[in-house]
């Protein structure tokens, strides 16, 4: 399943948003930050990962990871074809955390990351981080993650991203916890940063 949002007045760019390991492309917080990618200009498909397409509940397997992530790229180069500016790739925790991982893969596959509540870890084992690939994700990218976030805290996420040698920006959202429902519409206004992603 996706959902295109067409922009009044677009500006040439695009955004591919997904979702996270319980969620699918109709998840609420998806839905406020591509309206508000829309209303900037820009076109914004959210698309359901592969292992949501083949069912409708449950969890990704670790062994379809690789699957999912070639979803995405398919994805992103689809929206390649239909937009002349800079393509955007971002996702909502298990799909931000492959969206991040693709990026590391084929540096240059688009122009900025969006990532919304990264699970930098299993809550309550911080000794598992998922940073491997950090050093080689050279992507501009945007994290925003809630203060209450048992998948990381600020200061953890602060130092993770000290590992990425691309522009990262870290959004705090008081009071959110991952699922950033609480701070749904400040991440709306937050996900702009013009140094990541341009005067939209």
């Amino acid at each position: 399943m996706e959902f295109m949002h067409e922009a009044e007045n677009p500006n040439g760019c695009g955004l591919v948003l997904t979702h996270g390991a319980g969620g699918n492309a109709k998840a609420p917080l998806l839905v406020a930050v591509a309206e508000a990618f829309c209303a900037a200009g820009v076109l914004v498909r959210r698309y359901d990962l592969p292992f949501r397409q083949k069912r409708s509940f449950g969890p990704p397997s670790p062994a379809g990871a690789a699957g999912d992530r070639a979803g995405l790229r398919h994805a992103v180069m689809e929206m390649r074809a239909v937009v002349k500016g800079r393509v955007f790739l971002g996702g909502h925790s298990y799909g931000g955390r492959q969206a991040t991982m693709l990026a590391a893969e084929e540096p240059g596959l688009v122009e900025a990351l969006l990532l919304l509540s990264y699970p930098l870890h299993p809550p309550g084992q911080p000794e598992k981080l998922r940073t491997g690939h950090f050093p080689a994700l050279r992507t501009p990218a945007v994290f925003i993650h809630g203060t209450k976030d048992e998948f990381g805290s600020i200061e953890e996420m602060r130092a993770a991203l000290g590992l990425i040698p691309a522009h990262v920006e870290l959004v705090p959202v008081e009071g959110a916890g991952h699922d950033l429902k609480k701070g749904r519409f400040e991440v709306s206004q937050a996900a702009f940063r013009e140094d990541v992603f341009g005067s939209l």
